[in-house]
């Protein structure tokens, strides 16, 4: 039996045939023996008739429940297969509890490398992009379906949880502590986390009544300064720029491990010490990982050959930052960067850079260089209406290309097909405006 796949960039994930309408996680973690217990409840709603519903799973499921009856289920491979007792219409509302456990531990893409639940050396990170998110939650596993969860996750005390959305109650039982968190605004499966850790949780501002926030080692010395102290001020601009903050509250997650990159979730950001320097190295990431909030978290991509929705207008929230600091201006950054793409290989179609480039580096540069030089078409004021109305109409939603594409052309009316073509479409790096 083929199991169906939501995106040709992911093979094995996601079930078009249904879509999630809320879920409600309850977890239970024993950091000494790296043990996870869980149970979900998924509220769903059928895009199809199903015999079966196909969930993304990586850990044994313990009993499984449909609208309270108890169906047949089996596990095949990170994929968990529920079949009914009758076929269920097209349209239909269902509610699938899973009551599962064991050993979380990361999943390996021959693309995309390892993702998921992840130990450190004293807590957890969860990295969910792309394919991540099976590995603690079950989950129809696709960019494009997107739903509000609640999440309620049991440690060890002396240990901070920290996850998607508002912390609405913190419980202390005994030795264990309950974390209880609601993210009300829909959310893509890849981008739900949870981090624990020995964490001080400092309040850096407000912005608009949003909280801004660090959950840091408690020795994170003069470093967290030199690359977070300005994050309320981040806030500030990219609101000015991109539109209202999405979310109700932004958390920074400074790990006391060293990580090889930044996390990207929904209203929070993870960095591991290594980050925390006043280079502009690590300065650029924390507004990149900002910017998501806007571009990716609230707006999101239907397909995943669209990343450069992502990370180019991430990449281009950095130069920005850069320019509204009081840094290098952001035509500046687009030359240095324009100059070092013509001297890599001409190979990549931005629109569609297949799964072993979604991640490249280029597609963040070009991506980046495709606005600016939008920006030089338009003018500055048409442009940044162009980015605030495209977060205020597809905020909590899904998006293409294409979409981008019409909403550009439409705002600032203006015959936009060559720009975008050029840069989209065309392999060969066009001249920077």
């Amino acid at each position: 039996m083929r199991l169906p796949t939501a995106d040709p960039y992911l093979p094995d994930h996601g079930d078009p045939g249904w879509s999630a309408r809320h879920y409600a996680l309850d977890l239970d973690y024993d950091l000494a023996n790296n043990t996870l217990r869980g149970r979900a409840e998924i509220r769903g709603h059928t895009e199809a008739p199903l015999d079966r519903i196909v969930l993304d799973l990586a850990l044994p499921a313990r009993k499984v429940t449909l609208d309270g009856k108890v169906p047949r289920f089996r596990a095949r491979g990170h994929r968990l297969v529920v079949e009914p007792r009758t076929p269920l219409r097209a349209g239909r509302e269902f509610t699938l509890v899973v009551t599962y456990g064991g050993t979380p531990r990361p999943i390996i893409d021959p693309h995309h490398g390892d993702a998921g639940w992840e130990e450190l050396t004293d807590g957890v990170i969860v990295a969910g992009q792309p394919h991540g998110a099976p590995t603690w939650f079950p989950c129809n596993d696709r960019p494009d379906d997107k739903a509000p969860y609640d999440l309620t996750i049991t440690v060890p005390t002396g240990y901070v949880v920290v996850a998607n959305g508002v912390l609405r109650q913190r419980k202390q039982g005994g030795s264990r502590v309950t974390f209880h968190y609601a993210q009300p605004e829909p959310m893509a499966t890849y981008l739900a986390t949870v981090q624990i850790g020995r964490y001080d949780v400092r309040e850096l501002g407000r912005v608009a009544e949003v909280p801004v926030r660090a959950a840091v080692p408690a020795d994170a010395g003069e470093g967290f300064e030199a690359a977070f102290g300005r994050s309320t001020e981040m806030v500030e601009v990219f609101t000015d720029l991109f539109g209202p903050y999405p979310f109700g509250a932004y958390t920074a997650v400074v790990t006391d491990d060293d990580l090889e990159i930044p996390l990207e979730s929904q209203g929070l950001a993870t960095f591991g010490r290594n980050f925390c320097t006043g280079d502009w190295d690590s300065v650029r990431l924390v507004a990149h990982e900002l910017a998501h909030q806007w571009f990716g978290n609230a707006v999101t991509l239907r397909r995943w050959r669209d990343i450069w929705l992502h990370e180019g207008f991430a990449c281009y929230a950095e130069w920005l930052w850069s320019e509204r600091s009081g840094g290098t201006s952001a035509a500046h950054h687009a030359a240095h960067h324009h100059a070092r793409l013509a001297d890599l290989d001409q190979d990549l179609l931005l629109a569609d850079p297949g799964p072993e480039l979604m991640f490249d580096d280029r597609v963040y540069k070009r991506g980046a260089l495709t606005l600016h030089a939008l920006r030089a078409r338009l003018g500055d004021e048409t442009f940044f209406d162009v980015l605030r109305s495209w977060v205020a109409d597809h905020a909590g939603g899904s998006v293409t290309t294409e979409d981008f594409e019409t909403h550009a052309a439409r705002r600032a009316d203006a015959d936009l097909a060559g720009l975008f073509d050029a840069w989209l479409r065309d392999p060969a790096l066009p001249a920077l405006p």
